[in-house]
């Protein structure tokens, strides 16, 4: 029988050490949350990731943190906005170095606004490009130099290839595609999108995380696996298929369903 994906977590800063145990009982991958809020950037963060590597000394997955993105989008047509967005994903980098991490969550500027709009103004999508590229590109070199990689997660999306073409435009330096289930079963039950396995099976081999949340379509719940109503089989065959190795987040709002999350999974023989 063949080994089953092994899962991992998001957590805050707060359910870091009620964790340990279980994040060390394997190599599970972590995302850590605690570094998103723009306060935390502009300050002096470098004790807060002082001891959270005392908390995870020992901890052998793979490591990342979600990134900023309040207020803003990696495609700001407005070149002022496009600057700070670009300084917070240096300041993105520098945690990310700080906690040994090697993925970084952005999320996608895609909207259902520009998807119900498509073909009303043909240079929107030339001029995404434009806007993300000049954004990105001097973040992604010192990524790829650093070992760090870019995932960029579906929010609003109502197209699962979207993402695939705005990383294919950039080049693929340091990007990969991240999957949000919570968001695509949002789409999927409110704008249209398909169901959530499209979007995995969409991502294909360039799939390298996955956030898995649990929701009823209707809005973004972040619930315990098993509270929602997405088909958790179908999802968990289509990340098989892709042939990739993503890693399997647990993005929970409540971090005390993260081990009841992950016991559901193994009963139903998907995951460890």
């Amino acid at each position: 029988m063949p080994n089953l994906p092994l899962l991992g977590a998001a957590l805050d800063h707060a359910s870091l050490a009620q964790h340990r145990d279980w994040l060390l009982a394997a190599p599970r991958d972590l995302e850590l949350q605690a570094f998103v809020e723009p306060e935390v950037l502009d300050g002096d963060w470098s004790g807060l990731a002082a001891e959270t590597a005392k908390i995870l000394d020992g901890h052998q997955g793979r490591r990342g943190i979600h990134g900023p993105f309040w207020g803003f989008t990696i495609a700001s047509y407005d070149p002022e906005v496009r600057r700070i967005v670009t300084r917070r994903m240096g300041q993105a980098l520098d945690v990310c170095a700080a906690v040994k991490g090697t993925h970084i969550v952005i999320h996608s500027p895609f909207t259902t606004w520009g998807y119900n709009h498509r073909g009303l103004y043909p240079r929107d999508t030339a001029r995404m490009i434009e806007a993300a590229r000049d954004t990105l590109a001097p973040v992604l070199a010192r990524a790829a130099d650093m070992g760090v990689t870019f995932v960029l997660e579906n929010i609003e999306d109502v197209e699962p290839a979207d993402r695939a073409g705005l990383c294919e435009a950039l080049g693929w330096q340091a990007l990969a595609l991240s999957v949000d289930t919570g968001h695509a079963h949002y789409a999927h039950g409110s704008t249209g999108g398909p169901p959530v396995d499209f979007y995995i099976r969409a991502a294909g081999a360039r799939l390298a995380h996955v956030h898995l949340q649990d929701a009823d379509g209707f809005a973004d719940r972040h619930w315990q696996i098993g509270h929602g109503t997405i088909l958790w089989p179908s999802v968990f065959q289509a990340i098989a298929e892709t042939g990739a190795n993503p890693r399997l987040i647990l993005e929970l709002r409540d971090k005390a369903g993260v081990i009841p999350s992950a016991r559901y999974l193994a009963d139903l023989g998907l995951a460890e």
